[in-house]
């Protein structure tokens, strides 16, 4: 597992602090609000006498926090990640369980190699949740329920389900949402970022809001084509998907409630793999069963896992 310890402390707690406010300047800020009055004076007229300096200036800041979100360094984006990742586990148990923590660690470093971003440190935890979920955060922080390796047939699905992770990251995804929320509610100040409403903003993109259609779809066109690029079955991510609705006796697993239909995204994989030339090989795993007791014992889900450190190269 990548550690990104070597990163600069200060950087991590304070990814955003004076001297990044600072390079933007008290002029462009000024120059901002100017802009902005000169606009409503030509488009609005009638609007711009009813909008005063100080209405503008409360405004420009979250116009300011747009951009910085925009235009963070990797280094930053770690920094940002890692202050996140420490407030979700707070929230979230990680599993003691070490075998199966370096089963995901190793399938993880096979596909960060393939990524589309390979430079972030990435780290990969083990929630001890025993639902089917699995989420990430900028800087390569992704987590994975125990509940995936118990459902996944093979090791193929579970790299399905951090390849699509990892696709989220690379899209840089919660950055784009974090600058648009943010901006919508005005999480600044005149001296620069609250860091801790921006924190809080990303615990909640992680653990409770849901990602936008256009990203969950390129998350999984990213993730299909890096499934391939490591040498796994590409197809194991619509054949997980359909053994998720399987299991709910075709209803909507409740963490895909929020995601597009699963036919839509089956279709999607389908047009990737063909658009990217991939070829259309038979992916034919061994069904494994769900357990029928929800409180069946660690021991034998650790058993069961087994099974996941098998592989066969797909190319």
């Amino acid at each position: 597992m990548a550690n990104p310890d070597h990163h600069n402390t200060y950087a991590m707690q304070r990814p955003f602090g004076d001297k990044a406010m600072g390079s933007i300047g008290k002029w462009m800020r000024w120059g901002l609000v100017a802009g902005l009055t000169c606009w409503l004076a030509i488009a609005m007229p009638s609007a711009s006498l009813a909008i005063s300096w100080q209405d503008l200036l409360r405004a420009v800041p979250s116009v300011i926090q747009g951009v910085q979100l925009a235009n963070l360094s990797p280094d930053q984006e770690v920094g940002l990640g890692r202050n996140i990742d420490q407030q979700i586990k707070q929230e979230v148990r990680i599993s003691s369980d070490r075998e199966a923590q370096r089963l995901i660690a190793e399938i993880g470093r096979e596909l960060v190699a393939a990524s589309d971003r390979p430079n972030l440190p990435y780290t990969f935890q083990l929630v001890a949740d025993r639902e089917v979920n699995a989420f990430a955060t900028m800087g390569g922080f992704v987590y994975v329920h125990e509940g995936i390796l118990d459902a996944a047939d093979d090791r193929d699905q579970v790299a399905a389900v951090i390849a699509h992770e990892i696709g989220h990251i690379a899209g840089r995804h919660a950055l784009e949402q974090m600058q648009q929320m943010s901006i919508a509610q005005g999480i600044a100040t005149a001296a620069g970022l609250d860091r801790d409403r921006l924190v809080g903003l990303g615990v909640n993109l992680a653990l409770r809001l849901p990602r936008s259609r256009e990203f969950e779809f390129d998350a999984d066109r990213r993730g299909t084509l890096n499934l391939a690029r490591a040498g796994y079955n590409p197809r194991a991510m619509g054949a997980f998907l359909q053994k998720l609705q399987g299991m709910s006796r075709g209803q909507v697993p409740a963490f895909l409630s929020t995601h597009p239909p699963i036919p839509d995204r089956i279709q999607a994989i389908d047009e990737v793999m063909a658009q990217a030339g991939l070829p259309n090989r038979p992916y034919n795993p061994t069904p494994v069963a769900p357990s029928s007791n929800p409180a069946a014992n660690l021991s034998g889900a650790r058993r069961n896992w087994q099974r996941l450190r098998l592989r066969q190269r797909w190319n």
